[in-house]
């Protein structure tokens, strides 16, 4: 919607995991090494020999949206033809629907009524031997790894017992949120991670990495000129998003919409707030160097003025409206009731903390 207005091409900021908008930073390009190098030496993030990993287990760990789906999809693209792999994206699975679903994305044939363990194991044996005879490898990626159980973590370690002189058969590449370290630091794993030959956790983007991510995703998407935010909005971006890429895609993409909808040219930080309370639900911010307990007093201190000049003052209410001594109907008693409060000219601390809302929500 806002792309001809900002003269795009496309959505820069779509959740999808494209590799094109991949951002490399410095973390990205050490997490991409890492998993090429568990593929067994096929080469390194700039493409230089990465000495091969001899099989085992390769495991890449991030918090929920700092881009690892995305780096496994750019992988993907780089995989040698002499590599197959067999990638498995939800893995609830049981150890047979585990087996089942390694033998269909090797397109191993399995005997008609294929049922137990066996059945599945033995022809993925037989292909990763006659694989290996042929001068291939074999990879298995799980995303999600942290929804494996137990037993199916069990399982993948025993079918990396099938090995030559030189190296393990299947290389296993586990990808996952930090749960993912915390299930293999049990003791009843400890076989299993004694062979994870590599390890990498991917942090968040820092706030100038965060501007060069926008930057990026702007310029793929086929953005010329100056950037359609200015400093404070991008810094108050980093503050909401906390550099992770998947909040800056939902934060800048809705700042977009917004500027686009008033007719602007670049995105402001109210632009941003706006923003982030419709996609995080974050409430806007105090007013700039007030704090959130400050601003609650001065609407106490309002209220209670408020008050006090409704009811304590009768002769103001006859300049502004009927006299109640004129008319039966009318009691003063709602307006003695309201000036209660005035038995104190300053609201006491603890009624003007009752009184002020909590503080705005921070990410």
């Amino acid at each position: 919607m806002y792309a001809k207005h900002f003269g795009l091409t496309q959505d820069p900021f779509s959740i999808a995991p494209d590799p094109r908008y991949l951002f490399m930073s410095e973390r990205h390009r050490e997490a991409l090494a890492h998993l090429l190098y568990g593929l067994g030496g096929t080469g390194s993030a700039d493409g230089t020999p990465a000495g091969g990993a001899g099989g085992g287990f390769v495991l890449l760990s991030g918090e929920i949206g700092t881009g690892k789906t995305t780096v496994c999809r750019c992988l993907l693209e780089q995989i040698p033809a002499h590599c197959n792999v067999a990638y498995i994206f939800n893995p609830k699975l049981t150890v047979i629907e585990l087996l089942q679903t390694v033998c269909d994305e090797f397109h191993i044939a399995v005997p008609p009524g294929a049922a137990t363990a066996k059945d599945f194991i033995d022809p993925l044996n037989a292909h990763l031997l006659r694989t290996h005879a042929a001068g291939q490898s074999n990879v298995l990626i799980i995303d999600e790894a942290q929804n494996l159980s137990a037993d199916v973590l069990e399982q993948l370690r025993l079918l990396t017992n099938l090995e030559t002189n030189e190296r393990k058969l299947l290389q296993i590449v586990l990808i996952g949120q930090p749960e993912l370290r915390s299930l293999l630091a049990r003791p009843d794993l400890e076989q299993l991670a004694q062979r994870v030959i590599a390890r990498f956790h991917l942090d968040a983007l820092s706030e100038t990495e965060t501007t060069q991510y926008i930057t990026h995703r702007l310029a793929v998407a086929g953005h010329a000129g100056a950037l359609p935010f200015d400093a404070r909005a991008l810094r108050r971006t980093y503050q909401l998003t906390r550099g992770v890429p998947r909040r800056i895609n939902l934060l800048c993409g809705r700042a977009l919409l917004g500027a686009y909808a008033e007719q602007r040219g670049q995105v402001n930080r109210r632009v941003v707030d706006k923003a982030a309370a419709e996609v995080f639900g974050v409430a806007p911010p105090a007013p700039r160097g007030v704090a959130p307990w400050a601003a609650g007093l001065v609407v106490a201190g309002l209220v209670a003025g408020g008050a006090w000049w409704l009811g304590a003052s009768p002769s103001r209410m006859q300049a502004s409206g009927p006299d109640p001594l004129a008319n039966p109907t009318l009691s003063l008693k709602p307006a003695r009731a309201m000036a209660s409060p005035a038995s104190s000219p300053h609201p006491t601390p603890s009624a003007a903390a009752s009184a002020a809302p909590g503080p705005a929500t921070r990410p």
